[in-house]
């Protein structure tokens, strides 16, 4: 459990600090979700939260997209922002595998699953993280 406690840390202080994000969402809050199982379930409950997260990230994004088609303003400027869109929402899995990944191998020789438990629990906290910051991004645009 301490080394999961270390990896939770150390995410936590990786983790770029978005004044979008939820403040209950963190590594550590994802693994204790997931606390009650053995590590096996632990590592299975944490999956299914990568999963959950997924979901919501592509509704945030699919959310994001159509508020733009809705967007009150000159079609050039719609355009340019969907086109930016479409560029951040490609760049920010790679983004968010090689931050989880930075923060997992800091774990060492941790045993067992905690490296896979550590990067699957920061996975989830970055796609939580990144819908909440597509919501707020469109949330007061005038639309149509």
């Amino acid at each position: 459990m301490h080394t999961l406690k270390l990896i939770a840390l150390s995410c936590a202080l990786s983790l770029p600090a978005l004044s979008h994000a939820a403040p209950h969402d963190t590594v550590q809050t994802q693994e204790n979700l997931c606390s009650a199982y053995s590590q096996a379930g632990m590592r299975d409950c944490l999956a299914q939260k990568v999963a959950e997260s997924q979901v919501a990230l592509q509704r945030a994004e699919e959310a994001a997209g159509h508020s733009l088609t809705q967007w009150d303003e000159d079609s050039k400027y719609i355009n340019v922002a969907k086109a930016k869109l479409v560029a951040s929402d490609r760049e920010s899995p790679r983004y968010r595998d090689t931050e989880c990944e930075f923060s997992a191998s800091l774990s060492g020789g941790g045993a067992g699953n905690a490296h896979e438990m550590g990067r699957l629990a920061c996975v989830a906290v970055l796609n939580n993280r990144r819908a909440e910051q597509l919501r707020n991004a469109v949330a007061n645009l005038p639309l149509r």
